[in-house]
């Protein structure tokens, strides 16, 4: 009687090590970049172990600061884009998304699978097309045309994600709606938007990251330094003069890169787990 007492304690124990050990496995690279960009410059090329630094410093930056057009420069590039692209992606794949759960139009089902079929396509393959293109309308080496460009890539997926969310909401709020007067932008914006909040957030954070670290699109489709973004600039401090590699300047790269991203999801990732899950059964 006693040891069938234990067991499902002794059964949750294993699963919370194995779940520790496993987070642990996971976390182990970010924190051992994170703290070997606080390493001093001279430490930064030695064997990786211990990985805590002997002082903490901020050398790395300051050199990493050094490359390019500055730090804050390829920063505020690289917000500027992911931004741009959440925005924009965010706004198209929500009005898409509730014209594709809500209303019908001719030819709507092979309109919606046209465009999911598009996230086949390897994306390299459309860089050429989108360059060719963003040069016809003159926004060819520009914050503008590449939040354009990434906004293009991720809307197939963000359409999805969108019509899935607004499909988990019950049809029967749109028609108590309609019946109390509401016209579609009405019910749009005040009572299908709190809805479908999950989804937004979860196409918004694919976008993000998908945006942020993206590298070989801003690499073709820009050519002035001031405008390049952080993995340009990363990219550039691996090369370094004479093919030399500041692997301080490298690690504090990543780590700049890498934080926006892990503090996004922490604190949202209670609606992406939602939002992934919206209509999943529909």
């Amino acid at each position: 009687m006693a040891a069938s007492r234990r067991s499902p304690f002794a059964l949750d124990f294993a699963q919370q090590c194995l779940g520790f050990v496993i987070a642990a496995l996971f976390l182990a690279p970010l924190a051992w970049t994170a703290l070997s960009s606080l390493k001093p410059a001279a430490e930064a090329a030695l064997p990786p172990l211990p990985p805590w630094p002997s002082r903490i410093t901020y050398e790395t930056y300051q050199s990493l600061d050094g490359f390019g057009s500055g730090l804050v420069t390829h920063t505020a590039n690289s917000l500027f884009v992911a931004l741009g692209t959440v925005g924009l992606s965010g706004i198209v794949s929500l009005l898409a998304g509730y014209g594709f759960s809500r209303f019908h139009f001719p030819l709507k089902n092979v309109i919606f699978v046209l465009i999911i079929s598009t996230m086949m396509i390897p994306y390299q393959s459309l860089l050429t097309p989108l360059f060719l293109i963003l040069s016809w309308i003159g926004l060819s080496n520009s914050l503008v045309g590449l939040v354009l460009v990434y906004a293009t890539l991720q809307l197939p997926f963000s359409v999805f994600m969108m019509r899935n969310a607004f499909e988990a909401v019950p049809r029967e709020i749109d028609e108590a709606a309609r019946i109390d007067g509401c016209g579609g932008v009405r019910i749009l914006t005040r009572i299908m938007l709190p809805l479908v909040a999950p989804g937004i957030i979860t196409v918004s954070i694919f976008a993000f990251l998908a945006s942020w670290n993206e590298f070989l699109a801003a690499l073709i489709l820009l050519t002035d330094n001031k405008l390049f973004t952080l993995p340009i600039l990363v990219t550039a401090v691996r090369s370094g003069q004479f093919g030399t590699v500041d692997w301080g300047a490298v690690q504090a790269g990543v780590t700049l890169m890498m934080m926006p991203c892990l503090l996004l999801f922490l604190l949202l990732q209670r609606y992406y787990m939602r939002g992934l899950t919206a209509g999943a059964v529909k």
